[in-house]
């Protein structure tokens, strides 16, 4: 347990810097969500795959880019399926209480959702998050820390 407070006091101050203005959505200032990653291929493929602009959805402000007209169908019949826990930022982060922009590469698909996480040259969240044993504790602190997470600015 030491070395796992360890490692979110190095991700909390590594990454504070580079750690993004926004509420709810990790989104750019084109209010892009994903990096322009596809939603549906994360969690119907299981894929990160960059999207094209001209399959682009926009959903509560937020626009989602995608690899075909299929997908953005998929999409439009059912947005809040195909929304990334967390609003887009690190899981692992939000666990520990702050918000991180993503590795759009590092992602889990777990229980019909999937989570995001940090990756830089000092540690890897995705393995943090799937080092601890008790994942629905995670789960659980995440979600309570989100409750306040998607009202503040980092």
């Amino acid at each position: 347990m030491k070395t796992l407070k360890t490692l979110i006091a190095v991700l909390l101050i590594s990454t504070s810097i580079s750690a993004q203005d926004k509420m709810a959505n990790n989104i750019d200032n084109s209010n892009i969500a994903l990096q322009g990653y596809s939603p549906v291929s994360y969690l119907d493929l299981g894929l990160a795959q960059k999207g094209n602009k001209n399959f682009k959805s926009t959903y509560k402000n937020v626009n989602y880019y995608f690899t075909s007209k299929d997908q953005k169908t998929t999409f439009d019949k059912n947005p809040s399926k195909y929304l990334p826990q967390y609003g887009g930022f690190c899981a692992f982060g939000t666990y520990a209480g702050a918000k991180f922009r993503v590795d759009p590469n590092k992602f889990l698909v777990k229980d019909n959702k999937y989570y995001l996480f940090l990756n830089d040259v000092e540690l890897d969240a995705k393995q943090l998050w799937l080092a601890e044993k008790n994942h629905g504790k995670l789960k659980s602190t995440a979600d309570k820390n989100w409750s306040k997470l998607r009202k503040t600015h980092n």
